[in-house]
């Protein structure tokens, strides 16, 4: 019996590491819409009032490089900052949780224990089932 109680709980560890990553996931990607969008338009308009800007002293074609080039810069440290979200202290911990509780669970006599609870509890629903 021991060993369903470590697998429920590395189950619900990894649940609960699972719950917690999908929400950290979520609201990172909702974060990232909306700053996508309101970056799409700071750039726009800083485009245009750049390419004004530039055209005062250069002409068409190094104007277009130059903002490319910025364009960019500004696209690989975005991608810097998107790349450094990291696990929380909680997904750590039941990550930790599960694989323990795992351990313990999957030592060399437990395969054969986990199959006696599993015939037992078969029979036990199946006792229940008949009239």
């Amino acid at each position: 019996m021991r060993t369903f109680r470590l697998l429920r709980v590395a189950a619900e560890a990894e649940g609960l590491r699972l719950r917690h990553m999908a929400r950290r996931i979520a609201v990172g990607a909702v974060l990232g819409l909306v700053a996508l969008a309101l970056l799409i338009g700071a750039v726009v308009f800083a485009h245009i009032g750049a390419w004004y800007w530039l055209r005062l002293t250069w002409a068409e074609w190094p104007t277009a490089l130059m903002l490319a080039a910025a364009d960019i810069v500004l696209a690989a440290l975005l991608a810097l900052l998107a790349a450094r979200s990291s696990p929380g202290p909680i997904e750590t911990e039941a990550r930790a949780l599960r694989q323990r509780a795992w351990e313990s669970a999957t030592g060399a006599a437990a395969l054969p224990a986990i199959l006696l609870e599993l015939l037992r509890l078969v029979n036990r629903l199946l006792s229940r089932a008949r009239p």
